[in-house]
């Protein structure tokens, strides 16, 4: 799965406080972490993402992330909501 998918999606969420709300309230479709995210806010996402049964995808940076988020900065993780 590409980030190709997070660019065409209608709605996302960008950073972690965002994706692991989406985790809580159960509307993550699919996570996004970049590879090189720190392990100590990259972990309890992807546990999260475990529990809730949703996909994980790693990507590559952070930069590469943001990207495709549509930002200028880097982003640890993001989600898509709604395809």
């Amino acid at each position: 799965m590409s980030l190709e998918r997070l660019k065409n999606a209608k709605k996302i969420t960008i950073g972690t406080k965002q994706t692991m709300r989406a985790l809580h309230n159960k509307e993550a479709l699919v996570v996004y972490i970049a590879k090189n995210a720190d392990p100590y806010v990259a972990n309890p996402i992807m546990q999260l993402a475990t529990v809730e049964g949703v996909d994980t995808v790693l990507v590559g940076t952070l930069r590469d992330l943001g990207k495709a988020c549509g930002i200028e900065i880097g982003s640890a993780a993001a989600s898509i909501i709604e395809d």
